[in-house]
C-alpha cells in the first residue's frame, strides 16, 4: 500500500487519495462504533433512539454519559462501551495519522540519502 524507502515520494494529488482513503475508514469506524453504542444503549439500557444517540455520542467523543443507567446489564454495557471507545479513537487517530507520519518519514529519508536510493 505505501512506496518503498528507494520510491519517489508520491504526487501530491495520490497521497491527498491516500489520505481521503484513509479517512473514509476511519470515518467507517467510528460510524459502525456509534451504531454498536446507539444499539446497545437502546436495548440493553432501553433509551429512547434520539438519547441513545446522544450517550452513544457522548462516549464515543470521551465526554462521558449523559442518562443514568438504572439495570446491571444497561452498566455493564456502558462499561465495555467506554472501554471499547477508547480503542476505536486510538485506532482511528492512527488511521488517519499513518500516511502523514510515512510521508514526512519518506521526505526525510529521501532528503537524507540525496535521493540517491541507498540503504543508508
Amino acid at each position: 500500500m505505501y512506496e518503498h524507502r528507494r520510491d519517489p515520494v508520491l504526487p501530491r494529488r495520490r497521497f491527498l487519495r491516500r489520505l481521503a482513503a484513509h479517512a473514509l475508514v476511519a470515518a467507517g469506524v467510528v460510524g459502525a462504533s456509534l451504531a454498536v453504542g446507539v444499539c446497545g444503549y437502546h436495548y440493553v439500557a432501553g433509551l429512547p433512539w434520539v438519547d441513545a444517540l446522544l450517550n452513544a455520542s457522548m462516549i464515543l467523543g470521551g465526554m462521558g454519559p449523559v442518562d443514568p443507567l438504572r439495570t446491571p446489564a444497561a452498566k455493564l454495557f456502558a462499561s465495555l462501551y467506554a472501554l471499547f471507545s477508547g480503542v476505536v479513537f486510538l485506532a482511528a487517530a492512527s488511521v488517519l495519522m499513518a500516511p502523514l507520519v510515512h510521508r514526512l518519514l519518506h521526505v526525510v529519508h529521501a532528503e537524507r540519502d540525496g535521493g540517491s536510493g541507498g540503504d543508508a
